[in-house]
Protein backbone atom coordinates (compact mmCIF):
# COMPACT_ATOMS: atom_id res chain seq x y z
CA UNK A 1 0.00 0.00 0.00
CA UNK A 2 2.66 2.43 0.87
CA UNK A 3 4.61 1.59 -2.45
CA UNK A 4 1.58 1.97 -4.61
CA UNK A 5 0.67 5.55 -2.54
CA UNK A 6 4.32 6.57 -3.55
CA UNK A 7 3.61 5.64 -6.86
CA UNK A 8 0.34 7.58 -7.17
CA UNK A 9 2.16 10.80 -5.90
CA UNK A 10 4.89 10.26 -8.18
CA UNK A 11 7.63 10.53 -5.21
CA UNK A 12 10.92 10.59 -6.37
CA UNK A 13 9.82 11.14 -10.10
CA UNK A 14 11.37 13.88 -12.26
CA UNK A 15 8.38 16.15 -12.57
CA UNK A 16 8.02 20.11 -12.61
CA UNK A 17 10.91 22.58 -12.98
CA UNK A 18 14.17 20.25 -12.48
CA UNK A 19 12.48 18.55 -15.18
CA UNK A 20 12.81 21.74 -17.34
CA UNK A 21 16.52 21.86 -16.68
CA UNK A 22 17.76 18.38 -16.38
CA UNK A 23 21.03 17.29 -17.10
CA UNK A 24 20.28 15.27 -19.95
CA UNK A 25 18.82 18.09 -22.21
CA UNK A 26 21.57 19.95 -23.19
CA UNK A 27 23.51 18.55 -25.53
CA UNK A 28 27.33 18.24 -24.81
CA UNK A 29 30.46 19.97 -27.11
CA UNK A 30 32.30 16.84 -26.89
CA UNK A 31 35.10 16.74 -29.63
CA UNK A 32 35.79 14.26 -32.40
CA UNK A 33 37.90 10.85 -30.47
CA UNK A 34 35.64 11.60 -27.43
CA UNK A 35 37.08 12.67 -23.78
CA UNK A 36 38.04 11.23 -20.65
CA UNK A 37 35.80 10.05 -17.88
CA UNK A 38 36.70 11.35 -14.22
CA UNK A 39 34.91 11.95 -11.02
CA UNK A 40 33.98 15.70 -11.90
CA UNK A 41 32.84 14.75 -15.29
CA UNK A 42 31.42 10.97 -15.15
CA UNK A 43 29.78 8.76 -17.54
CA UNK A 44 26.34 9.76 -18.42
CA UNK A 45 23.61 6.93 -19.06
CA UNK A 46 20.15 6.94 -20.36
CA UNK A 47 17.90 4.09 -19.96
CA UNK A 48 15.01 3.35 -21.90
CA UNK A 49 12.21 1.33 -19.54
CA UNK A 50 12.16 1.68 -16.31
CA UNK A 51 11.02 -1.78 -14.56
CA UNK A 52 13.07 -4.06 -13.05
CA UNK A 53 15.81 -4.62 -16.07
CA UNK A 54 15.78 -0.52 -16.55
CA UNK A 55 15.94 0.16 -12.55
CA UNK A 56 18.77 -2.56 -11.80
CA UNK A 57 20.58 -1.08 -14.29
CA UNK A 58 20.40 2.58 -13.72
CA UNK A 59 20.67 1.36 -9.71
CA UNK A 60 24.30 -0.35 -10.86
CA UNK A 61 25.41 2.43 -12.62
CA UNK A 62 24.64 4.80 -10.22
CA UNK A 63 26.65 2.44 -7.86
CA UNK A 64 29.74 3.32 -10.33
CA UNK A 65 29.29 6.99 -9.52
CA UNK A 66 27.62 7.49 -13.13
CA UNK A 67 24.84 10.28 -14.11
CA UNK A 68 21.26 8.27 -14.78
CA UNK A 69 18.25 9.27 -16.38
CA UNK A 70 15.35 6.62 -16.79
CA UNK A 71 12.44 7.40 -19.63
CA UNK A 72 9.80 4.82 -18.47
CA UNK A 73 6.54 4.91 -20.78
CA UNK A 74 3.87 4.22 -17.96
CA UNK A 75 1.99 7.58 -16.45
CA UNK A 76 3.22 6.07 -12.95
CA UNK A 77 4.63 2.53 -10.79
CA UNK A 78 0.81 1.32 -10.70
CA UNK A 79 0.11 -1.99 -8.70
CA UNK A 80 -0.25 -4.34 -11.81
CA UNK A 81 1.34 -7.62 -12.84
CA UNK A 82 1.97 -9.16 -9.52
CA UNK A 83 4.27 -10.36 -7.29
CA UNK A 84 8.03 -11.55 -8.80
CA UNK A 85 10.44 -13.82 -7.84
CA UNK A 86 14.18 -12.42 -6.73
CA UNK A 87 15.94 -15.82 -7.20
CA UNK A 88 19.00 -16.07 -5.43
CA UNK A 89 21.45 -15.43 -8.00
CA UNK A 90 19.24 -12.27 -8.39
CA UNK A 91 19.60 -11.28 -4.97
CA UNK A 92 23.49 -11.54 -4.96
CA UNK A 93 23.19 -9.37 -7.88
CA UNK A 94 21.38 -6.99 -5.95
CA UNK A 95 23.37 -7.40 -3.21
CA UNK A 96 26.52 -6.23 -5.07
CA UNK A 97 24.88 -3.24 -6.65
CA UNK A 98 23.15 -1.42 -3.50
CA UNK A 99 23.04 -3.34 -0.02
CA UNK A 100 20.30 -1.31 1.44
CA UNK A 101 18.21 -1.90 -1.92
CA UNK A 102 19.05 -6.03 -1.10
CA UNK A 103 18.01 -5.57 2.43
CA UNK A 104 14.66 -3.62 2.30
CA UNK A 105 13.79 -6.21 -0.69
CA UNK A 106 14.53 -9.29 1.60
CA UNK A 107 12.39 -7.58 4.33
CA UNK A 108 9.49 -7.06 2.16
CA UNK A 109 9.73 -10.18 0.90
CA UNK A 110 8.30 -13.89 1.37
CA UNK A 111 10.37 -16.65 1.22
CA UNK A 112 9.47 -19.47 -0.99
CA UNK A 113 12.69 -21.70 -0.90
CA UNK A 114 11.61 -23.28 2.65
CA UNK A 115 9.19 -25.40 1.06
CA UNK A 116 8.30 -28.14 -1.80
CA UNK A 117 8.90 -27.08 -5.17
CA UNK A 118 8.32 -30.06 -8.12
CA UNK A 119 5.39 -31.49 -11.23
CA UNK A 120 2.68 -32.84 -10.51
CA UNK A 121 0.16 -35.04 -12.65
CA UNK A 122 -3.48 -32.83 -13.39
CA UNK A 123 -5.32 -36.13 -13.44
CA UNK A 124 -5.15 -40.07 -13.61
CA UNK A 125 -2.83 -41.12 -16.03
CA UNK A 126 -0.24 -44.20 -16.69
CA UNK A 127 -1.01 -48.23 -17.37
CA UNK A 128 0.61 -51.11 -15.82
CA UNK A 129 4.05 -50.82 -17.86
CA UNK A 130 4.33 -46.97 -17.61
CA UNK A 131 3.25 -46.67 -14.15
CA UNK A 132 0.07 -45.50 -12.98
CA UNK A 133 -0.35 -42.10 -11.43
CA UNK A 134 -3.36 -40.36 -9.63
CA UNK A 135 -4.55 -36.95 -9.48
CA UNK A 136 -2.25 -34.52 -7.88
CA UNK A 137 0.36 -37.00 -7.57
CA UNK A 138 4.37 -36.10 -7.52
CA UNK A 139 5.89 -36.81 -10.28
CA UNK A 140 9.08 -34.94 -9.63
CA UNK A 141 10.16 -32.51 -6.86
CA UNK A 142 13.37 -30.29 -6.47
CA UNK A 143 15.08 -28.39 -3.74
CA UNK A 144 15.41 -24.88 -4.30
CA UNK A 145 17.49 -24.01 -1.22
CA UNK A 146 20.11 -26.94 -1.50
CA UNK A 147 22.05 -25.37 -4.31
CA UNK A 148 21.82 -21.83 -2.60
CA UNK A 149 23.11 -22.57 0.07
CA UNK A 150 25.87 -24.24 -1.66
CA UNK A 151 26.68 -21.25 -3.69
CA UNK A 152 26.56 -19.04 -0.62
CA UNK A 153 23.24 -17.42 -1.77
CA UNK A 154 20.57 -16.11 -0.06
CA UNK A 155 16.94 -18.00 -0.54
CA UNK A 156 14.70 -17.16 -3.39
CA UNK A 157 11.80 -14.15 -1.78
CA UNK A 158 9.21 -13.09 -3.65
CA UNK A 159 7.91 -9.10 -3.73
CA UNK A 160 4.99 -7.47 -4.79
CA UNK A 161 6.19 -5.54 -8.32
CA UNK A 162 5.98 -1.79 -6.83
CA UNK A 163 7.24 -2.46 -4.26
CA UNK A 164 10.45 -3.58 -5.96
CA UNK A 165 9.94 -0.63 -8.26
CA UNK A 166 9.67 1.96 -4.94
CA UNK A 167 12.72 0.28 -3.02
CA UNK A 168 14.78 0.68 -6.44
CA UNK A 169 13.56 3.94 -7.04
CA UNK A 170 14.13 5.17 -3.48
CA UNK A 171 17.24 3.93 -2.35
CA UNK A 172 19.01 2.54 -5.87
CA UNK A 173 18.62 6.03 -7.60
CA UNK A 174 18.98 9.29 -7.11
CA UNK A 175 16.00 11.36 -6.59
CA UNK A 176 14.39 12.81 -9.96
CA UNK A 177 16.49 10.08 -11.64
CA UNK A 178 12.78 8.55 -13.18
CA UNK A 179 10.76 9.83 -15.78
CA UNK A 180 7.38 9.18 -16.67
CA UNK A 181 5.22 9.01 -19.57
CA UNK A 182 8.30 8.93 -21.58
CA UNK A 183 9.36 6.39 -24.75
CA UNK A 184 12.58 6.33 -26.39
CA UNK A 185 11.28 6.33 -30.06
CA UNK A 186 14.87 6.38 -31.98
CA UNK A 187 17.82 7.51 -31.02
CA UNK A 188 21.39 8.85 -32.75
CA UNK A 189 25.11 7.35 -32.42
CA UNK A 190 26.58 10.99 -32.77
CA UNK A 191 30.22 9.23 -33.32
CA UNK A 192 33.60 9.21 -32.65
CA UNK A 193 33.17 8.75 -28.56
CA UNK A 194 30.36 11.80 -28.44
CA UNK A 195 27.79 9.65 -27.17
CA UNK A 196 24.32 9.47 -28.44
CA UNK A 197 21.08 11.76 -29.02
CA UNK A 198 17.68 9.92 -28.36
CA UNK A 199 14.61 11.27 -29.40
CA UNK A 200 11.06 10.67 -27.41
CA UNK A 201 7.60 9.94 -28.33
CA UNK A 202 7.01 13.51 -28.02
CA UNK A 203 9.90 14.83 -29.49
CA UNK A 204 12.13 15.94 -26.38
CA UNK A 205 15.81 14.97 -27.39
CA UNK A 206 18.04 13.45 -24.40
CA UNK A 207 22.06 13.36 -24.63
CA UNK A 208 24.30 11.10 -22.87
CA UNK A 209 27.26 9.14 -23.65
CA UNK A 210 25.68 5.67 -23.48
CA UNK A 211 22.19 4.09 -24.06
CA UNK A 212 20.53 1.32 -22.56
CA UNK A 213 17.28 0.00 -23.73
CA UNK A 214 15.93 -1.98 -21.63
CA UNK A 215 12.36 -1.62 -23.23
CA UNK A 216 11.01 -4.36 -23.22
CA UNK A 217 10.45 -7.45 -25.83
CA UNK A 218 8.86 -4.67 -28.51
CA UNK A 219 12.07 -2.56 -27.54
CA UNK A 220 12.19 0.26 -29.72
CA UNK A 221 15.97 0.89 -29.00
CA UNK A 222 16.47 -3.05 -30.23
CA UNK A 223 14.17 -2.10 -33.65
CA UNK A 224 16.61 0.78 -34.49
CA UNK A 225 19.58 -1.11 -33.22
CA UNK A 226 19.11 -4.26 -35.39
CA UNK A 227 17.75 -2.59 -38.05
CA UNK A 228 14.38 -3.85 -38.11
CA UNK A 229 11.20 -3.05 -40.11
CA UNK A 230 8.67 -0.36 -38.85
CA UNK A 231 6.29 -1.84 -36.57
CA UNK A 232 9.33 -4.15 -34.87
CA UNK A 233 8.67 -2.10 -32.21
CA UNK A 234 5.94 -0.94 -29.66
CA UNK A 235 3.28 -1.74 -27.34
CA UNK A 236 1.63 -5.22 -27.94
CA UNK A 237 0.15 -7.52 -25.68
CA UNK A 238 1.73 -10.39 -24.36
CA UNK A 239 3.54 -11.74 -21.26
CA UNK A 240 2.40 -14.08 -18.37
CA UNK A 241 2.36 -10.93 -16.13
CA UNK A 242 -0.45 -9.69 -17.81
CA UNK A 243 0.62 -5.78 -17.26
CA UNK A 244 -1.58 -2.33 -17.35
CA UNK A 245 -3.40 -3.55 -20.27
CA UNK A 246 -7.16 -4.03 -19.63
CA UNK A 247 -9.88 -6.36 -21.57
CA UNK A 248 -10.57 -4.73 -24.19
CA UNK A 249 -7.24 -2.99 -25.15
CA UNK A 250 -5.75 -6.67 -24.95
CA UNK A 251 -8.90 -7.53 -27.47
CA UNK A 252 -8.02 -5.28 -29.93
CA UNK A 253 -4.09 -5.71 -29.51
CA UNK A 254 -4.00 -9.78 -29.90
CA UNK A 255 -3.82 -9.57 -33.43
CA UNK A 256 -1.64 -6.98 -33.67
CA UNK A 257 0.60 -8.39 -31.41
CA UNK A 258 1.21 -11.71 -34.21
CA UNK A 259 1.80 -8.77 -36.64
CA UNK A 260 4.51 -7.12 -34.09
CA UNK A 261 6.07 -10.65 -33.60
CA UNK A 262 7.09 -11.16 -36.81
CA UNK A 263 8.24 -7.74 -37.85
CA UNK A 264 10.63 -7.96 -34.60
CA UNK A 265 11.61 -11.82 -35.23
CA UNK A 266 9.97 -13.08 -32.07
CA UNK A 267 9.15 -16.71 -31.56
CA UNK A 268 5.30 -17.39 -30.66
CA UNK A 269 5.31 -20.33 -27.83
CA UNK A 270 2.76 -22.07 -28.97
CA UNK A 271 0.72 -20.89 -25.49
CA UNK A 272 -1.35 -18.19 -24.66
CA UNK A 273 -1.66 -17.52 -21.24
CA UNK A 274 -4.40 -16.81 -18.24
CA UNK A 275 -2.78 -15.16 -14.98
CA UNK A 276 -4.11 -13.75 -12.06
CA UNK A 277 -3.28 -12.95 -8.15
CA UNK A 278 -5.41 -14.64 -5.87
CA UNK A 279 -6.72 -13.29 -2.81
CA UNK A 280 -6.37 -16.81 -1.25
CA UNK A 281 -4.78 -18.97 1.41
CA UNK A 282 -3.95 -22.16 -0.65
CA UNK A 283 -5.08 -25.30 1.08
CA UNK A 284 -1.11 -26.50 0.76
CA UNK A 285 0.38 -23.43 1.12
CA UNK A 286 2.15 -24.85 4.86
CA UNK A 287 3.78 -27.31 2.21
CA UNK A 288 4.08 -26.33 -1.06
CA UNK A 289 5.50 -23.04 -2.66
CA UNK A 290 5.62 -23.67 -6.26
CA UNK A 291 4.08 -26.09 -8.46
CA UNK A 292 3.39 -27.52 -12.40
CA UNK A 293 -0.40 -29.71 -12.40
CA UNK A 294 0.19 -31.22 -15.69
CA UNK A 295 -1.74 -31.95 -18.62
CA UNK A 296 -2.74 -32.31 -22.46
CA UNK A 297 -1.85 -29.39 -24.15
CA UNK A 298 -2.07 -27.45 -21.43
CA UNK A 299 -0.40 -27.31 -17.69
CA UNK A 300 -1.06 -25.03 -14.07
CA UNK A 301 1.22 -23.29 -12.47
CA UNK A 302 0.92 -21.96 -8.73
CA UNK A 303 3.60 -20.07 -6.35
CA UNK A 304 2.77 -18.29 -3.73
CA UNK A 305 2.91 -14.42 -3.96
CA UNK A 306 3.05 -13.81 -0.32
CA UNK A 307 0.49 -12.59 2.44
CA UNK A 308 -1.66 -15.05 1.81
CA UNK A 309 -1.86 -14.45 -2.04
CA UNK A 310 -1.50 -17.06 -4.81
CA UNK A 311 -0.05 -16.40 -7.97
CA UNK A 312 -1.15 -18.67 -10.45
CA UNK A 313 -0.96 -19.15 -14.30
CA UNK A 314 -2.60 -21.57 -17.01
CA UNK A 315 -0.80 -22.45 -20.13
CA UNK A 316 -3.23 -23.24 -22.94
CA UNK A 317 -1.39 -24.33 -26.34
CA UNK A 318 -3.35 -22.94 -29.13
CA UNK A 319 -2.77 -20.67 -32.21
CA UNK A 320 -1.87 -17.10 -31.43
CA UNK A 321 -4.10 -13.97 -31.50
CA UNK A 322 -7.05 -15.64 -29.80
CA UNK A 323 -9.23 -13.32 -28.18
CA UNK A 324 -12.33 -14.75 -25.47
CA UNK A 325 -15.75 -13.41 -26.37
CA UNK A 326 -17.18 -10.62 -24.12
CA UNK A 327 -19.04 -10.15 -20.98
CA UNK A 328 -23.15 -10.79 -22.02
CA UNK A 329 -25.87 -11.25 -19.39
CA UNK A 330 -25.74 -14.57 -20.54
CA UNK A 331 -22.32 -15.14 -19.41
CA UNK A 332 -20.88 -12.15 -18.07
CA UNK A 333 -17.50 -14.14 -16.51
CA UNK A 334 -16.21 -16.03 -20.43
CA UNK A 335 -12.96 -15.80 -19.22
CA UNK A 336 -13.54 -18.09 -15.93
CA UNK A 337 -16.28 -19.83 -17.88
CA UNK A 338 -13.77 -20.98 -20.00
CA UNK A 339 -11.10 -21.97 -17.36
CA UNK A 340 -13.66 -24.01 -15.22
CA UNK A 341 -13.82 -26.05 -18.16
CA UNK A 342 -10.33 -26.68 -19.18
CA UNK A 343 -9.84 -27.45 -15.56
CA UNK A 344 -12.80 -29.50 -14.64
CA UNK A 345 -12.59 -31.51 -11.52
CA UNK A 346 -16.08 -33.40 -11.45
CA UNK A 347 -18.27 -35.16 -13.50
CA UNK A 348 -16.62 -35.81 -17.09
CA UNK A 349 -13.79 -33.67 -17.08
CA UNK A 350 -12.60 -31.55 -19.70
CA UNK A 351 -13.12 -31.85 -23.18
CA UNK A 352 -10.35 -34.62 -23.63
CA UNK A 353 -12.70 -36.43 -20.60
CA UNK A 354 -9.06 -35.59 -17.83
CA UNK A 355 -11.07 -35.13 -14.43
CA UNK A 356 -8.53 -32.65 -13.38
CA UNK A 357 -6.90 -32.31 -9.79
CA UNK A 358 -9.19 -29.39 -7.80
CA UNK A 359 -6.16 -28.02 -6.86
CA UNK A 360 -6.40 -25.80 -10.01
CA UNK A 361 -9.99 -24.97 -9.62
CA UNK A 362 -9.54 -24.01 -6.01
CA UNK A 363 -7.39 -20.92 -7.11
CA UNK A 364 -9.04 -20.01 -10.33
CA UNK A 365 -12.75 -19.94 -8.28
CA UNK A 366 -10.87 -17.67 -5.62
CA UNK A 367 -9.79 -15.25 -8.76
CA UNK A 368 -12.74 -12.71 -10.25
CA UNK A 369 -13.22 -11.80 -14.08
CA UNK A 370 -11.57 -8.07 -13.54
CA UNK A 371 -8.01 -9.72 -12.30
CA UNK A 372 -7.97 -12.50 -14.48
CA UNK A 373 -5.30 -11.50 -17.31
CA UNK A 374 -4.92 -13.42 -20.59
CA UNK A 375 -1.88 -12.76 -23.31
CA UNK A 376 -0.24 -14.49 -26.04
CA UNK A 377 3.13 -15.79 -24.56
CA UNK A 378 6.48 -14.53 -27.28
CA UNK A 379 9.91 -15.15 -26.73
CA UNK A 380 13.00 -14.99 -28.58
CA UNK A 381 15.44 -17.63 -30.40
CA UNK A 382 18.39 -18.79 -27.97
CA UNK A 383 21.10 -17.97 -29.87
CA UNK A 384 21.39 -15.52 -32.66
CA UNK A 385 19.69 -15.88 -36.23
CA UNK A 386 22.37 -13.95 -37.67
CA UNK A 387 25.21 -14.06 -39.78
CA UNK A 388 25.91 -10.38 -39.58
CA UNK A 389 29.82 -9.91 -38.05
CA UNK A 390 29.10 -7.00 -36.14
CA UNK A 391 26.11 -8.86 -34.13
CA UNK A 392 28.23 -12.16 -33.97
CA UNK A 393 30.76 -10.20 -31.96
CA UNK A 394 28.81 -7.85 -30.14
CA UNK A 395 24.75 -9.65 -30.02
CA UNK A 396 23.40 -6.79 -27.93
CA UNK A 397 25.14 -3.89 -28.54
CA UNK A 398 26.73 -1.37 -30.87
CA UNK A 399 28.52 1.71 -30.47
CA UNK A 400 27.51 3.58 -27.62
CA UNK A 401 23.91 1.36 -27.07
CA UNK A 402 23.08 -1.42 -25.67
CA UNK A 403 20.00 -3.65 -24.91
CA UNK A 404 19.15 -5.67 -21.93
CA UNK A 405 16.58 -7.49 -20.34
CA UNK A 406 13.38 -8.79 -22.14
CA UNK A 407 14.44 -6.53 -24.96
CA UNK A 408 17.59 -8.62 -25.35
CA UNK A 409 16.72 -12.20 -24.16
CA UNK A 410 12.47 -12.89 -23.71
CA UNK A 411 12.18 -16.34 -22.30
CA UNK A 412 9.31 -18.51 -21.54
CA UNK A 413 8.17 -18.00 -17.50
CA UNK A 414 8.28 -21.56 -16.38
CA UNK A 415 11.56 -21.09 -14.68
CA UNK A 416 11.14 -17.55 -13.42
CA UNK A 417 14.47 -16.68 -14.32
CA UNK A 418 13.06 -13.91 -17.10
CA UNK A 419 13.66 -11.35 -14.42
CA UNK A 420 16.49 -12.64 -12.61
CA UNK A 421 18.37 -12.29 -15.54
CA UNK A 422 17.43 -8.69 -16.50
CA UNK A 423 19.09 -8.75 -12.90
CA UNK A 424 22.35 -10.13 -13.69
CA UNK A 425 22.60 -8.27 -17.33
CA UNK A 426 21.96 -4.77 -15.12
CA UNK A 427 25.26 -5.69 -12.82
CA UNK A 428 27.02 -6.63 -15.64
CA UNK A 429 26.48 -3.34 -17.48
CA UNK A 430 27.60 -1.68 -14.23
CA UNK A 431 30.74 -3.12 -14.07
CA UNK A 432 32.08 -3.20 -17.61
CA UNK A 433 31.16 0.60 -17.90
CA UNK A 434 32.60 1.00 -14.52
CA UNK A 435 35.99 0.59 -16.29
CA UNK A 436 35.64 2.85 -18.53
CA UNK A 437 38.25 5.71 -18.06
CA UNK A 438 37.46 7.53 -22.06
CA UNK A 439 34.25 8.00 -23.68
CA UNK A 440 35.79 6.29 -27.00
CA UNK A 441 35.95 2.63 -24.90
CA UNK A 442 32.50 2.82 -24.32
CA UNK A 443 31.90 0.30 -27.53
CA UNK A 444 34.37 -2.27 -25.90
CA UNK A 445 32.68 -2.31 -22.76
CA UNK A 446 29.52 -2.48 -24.02
CA UNK A 447 30.54 -5.28 -26.58
CA UNK A 448 32.12 -7.23 -23.60
CA UNK A 449 28.98 -6.86 -21.47
CA UNK A 450 27.34 -8.82 -24.27
CA UNK A 451 29.29 -11.17 -25.01
CA UNK A 452 29.41 -12.14 -21.01
CA UNK A 453 25.87 -12.49 -21.20
CA UNK A 454 24.40 -13.66 -24.59
CA UNK A 455 25.79 -17.86 -23.59
CA UNK A 456 24.70 -17.53 -20.25
CA UNK A 457 21.56 -16.12 -20.87
CA UNK A 458 20.98 -18.55 -24.14
CA UNK A 459 21.42 -21.81 -21.92
CA UNK A 460 18.48 -20.16 -20.07
CA UNK A 461 16.14 -19.51 -22.49
CA UNK A 462 17.00 -22.53 -24.09
CA UNK A 463 16.13 -24.41 -20.72
CA UNK A 464 12.85 -22.20 -20.56
CA UNK A 465 11.90 -23.09 -24.15
CA UNK A 466 12.58 -26.88 -23.61
CA UNK A 467 10.99 -27.04 -20.53
CA UNK A 468 7.40 -25.56 -21.43
CA UNK A 469 6.99 -27.61 -24.45
CA UNK A 470 8.37 -30.68 -23.00
CA UNK A 471 5.37 -29.90 -19.70
CA UNK A 472 2.87 -30.30 -21.93
CA UNK A 473 4.00 -33.24 -23.55
CA UNK A 474 4.42 -35.30 -20.03
CA UNK A 475 0.62 -36.68 -20.74
CA UNK A 476 1.88 -38.78 -23.79
CA UNK A 477 5.27 -39.85 -21.95
CA UNK A 478 3.21 -41.18 -18.90
CA UNK A 479 1.35 -44.15 -21.48
CA UNK A 480 4.38 -44.92 -23.12
CA UNK A 481 6.33 -48.34 -21.24
CA UNK A 482 9.84 -47.24 -19.96
CA UNK A 483 10.08 -44.05 -21.13
CA UNK A 484 7.35 -42.61 -19.09
CA UNK A 485 10.00 -43.48 -15.68
CA UNK A 486 13.04 -42.89 -17.47
CA UNK A 487 12.22 -39.79 -18.58
CA UNK A 488 10.85 -38.81 -14.81
CA UNK A 489 14.18 -40.37 -13.52
CA UNK A 490 16.30 -38.09 -15.23
CA UNK A 491 14.21 -35.20 -15.26
CA UNK A 492 14.39 -35.51 -11.39
CA UNK A 493 18.45 -36.12 -11.49
CA UNK A 494 19.30 -33.13 -13.62
CA UNK A 495 17.60 -30.86 -11.89
CA UNK A 496 19.67 -30.51 -8.97
CA UNK A 497 22.48 -29.64 -11.63
CA UNK A 498 20.13 -26.93 -13.60
CA UNK A 499 19.72 -24.88 -10.15
CA UNK A 500 23.29 -25.16 -9.74
CA UNK A 501 23.77 -22.93 -12.96
CA UNK A 502 21.26 -20.67 -12.33
CA UNK A 503 22.29 -20.21 -8.49
CA UNK A 504 26.08 -19.36 -9.40
CA UNK A 505 27.68 -16.29 -8.03
CA UNK A 506 29.12 -15.37 -10.82
CA UNK A 507 27.27 -13.51 -13.86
Amino acid sequence: EEASADAAALRNMLVGEADKEAWWRTPRDTPKGGRPVTKDDPLTVLVAGGGLAGLVTAAACHAKEMKVAIFEQASSYAPYGGPIQIQSNALRAIQRINPQCYEELVAAGTVTADRVSGLKIGYKKGNKLAGLYDKGDWLVRFDTIGPALEAGLPATVVVDRPVIQQILVKYGVPEGTVRIKSRVQTFEDLGDGRGVCATLEDGTKAYADVLVGADGIWSQVRKTLHGLDDGAGGFAASGAAGGALDDAEARKLAQETVRVAAKADRRYSGFTCYAALAPHRASNIEDVSYQILLGEKKYFVFTDGGGERQQWFALIREPAGGVDPEPTPEDPTPKLTRLRKEFACSGDGDQDGNVWDDFALELINASSEEDIKRRDLYDGAPLLTTVDPQRLLSPWAKGPVAICGDAAHPMMPNLGQGGCQSTEDGYRLGEELGTVTHTKDIPWALGKYSRVRVIRTAIVQGFAQLGSDLLVDFDLMMTIPFLGPFFLTMTQLSMPWVLRFLYTAEF
